[in-house]
């Protein structure tokens, strides 16, 4: 007989399910940074407009890593808390030494495309599983991912 969690879902199920967002959450940590670092050091004619875009990215990013955190208490588990773990695990690279505005839209663009790709595996893993909460949050981030996607290529068009 499965043994289930306080939220009613399969448990050894939940612990393989909040290990793969713990791996969402490493590569949403280093993404913030990233963006951190292009607002910082974003240079050239478009410095204005790029250096509020990314203040209001890495202030979307901090609330979907808060999000994801939750999620994994939610779901009995705990999340990681350190930089070392989150480099480790995290696909998207630190982008360091980046200023040139065009660069740091090309860098962020593919971070998102990783982020995408993690979350659609996390949503049918979730789905499996019967994780509503789990799913919706990952198909909430997707679709307006694949949004900022669009308008950032058409940025770089």
């Amino acid at each position: 007989m499965k043994q289930v969690n306080v939220i009613g879902l399969d448990q050894e199920g939940t612990k393989v399910l909040a290990r793969r967002l713990n791996a969402l959450l490493s590569n949403y940590q280093v993404l913030y940074m990233n963006v951190r670092g292009f607002h910082w050091n974003v240079r050239g004619e478009r410095f204005f407009e790029l250096h509020a875009k990314f203040e209001e990215t890495y202030n979307d990013l901090l609330l979907k890593i808060d999000e994801i955190a939750e999620r994994i208490l939610t779901l009995g588990q705990k999340p990681q808390h350190s930089y070392s773990t989150y480099l480790q695990e995290s696909t998207i690279a630190e982008a360091t030494n980046i200023v040139e505005g065009r660069e740091c839209v090309q860098s962020l663009l593919e971070g998102y495309k990783i982020l995408i790709r993690l979350q659609r595996e996390l949503l049918d893993a979730a789905s499996e599983l019967s994780d509503e909460g789990t799913a919706s949050l990952m198909g909430d981030y997707i679709k307006e991912q694949e949004k900022t996607c669009w308008m950032l290529t058409a940025y770089l068009d």
